[in-house]
């Protein structure tokens, strides 16, 4: 599925609510409370701190989804095709990156 693919998804369910998209404030508070339980999981599971007994195992992939998430509902509120965006980033970065590191052999 596309980014584009994904935020047409997205669109469609937030549509189906009155109240629309959150604030830009709002989301990324969200975002912010997401990467925090990315950051979480991540150290429960390679970091010193391990989860007391009680609590349930965590998944990587859907904190990463829930990050994902917010940020095509901040991307859709602003109006920003994310497929492009990304375009334009890797574009960027081939470019700066051209002779940064040895690339593999194909």
């Amino acid at each position: 599925m596309s980014l584009r693919e994904t935020q047409q998804r997205v669109d469609q369910w937030i549509g189906q609510y009155k109240e629309g998209y959150f604030s830009p404030l709002t989301n990324l508070a969200r975002l912010t409370e997401e990467v925090g339980e990315l950051a979480r999981e991540i150290n429960h599971r390679f970091g010193e701190k391990t989860k007391k007994r009680e609590e349930p195992a965590g998944s990587l992939a859907m904190e990463l989804v829930d990050i994902l998430f917010v940020v095509v509902c901040l991307a859709n509120s602003q109006g920003i095709d994310l497929d492009k965006a990304f375009d334009a980033m890797m574009a960027k970065i081939n470019a700066r990156d051209a002779a940064r590191w040895t690339r593999k052999e194909r």
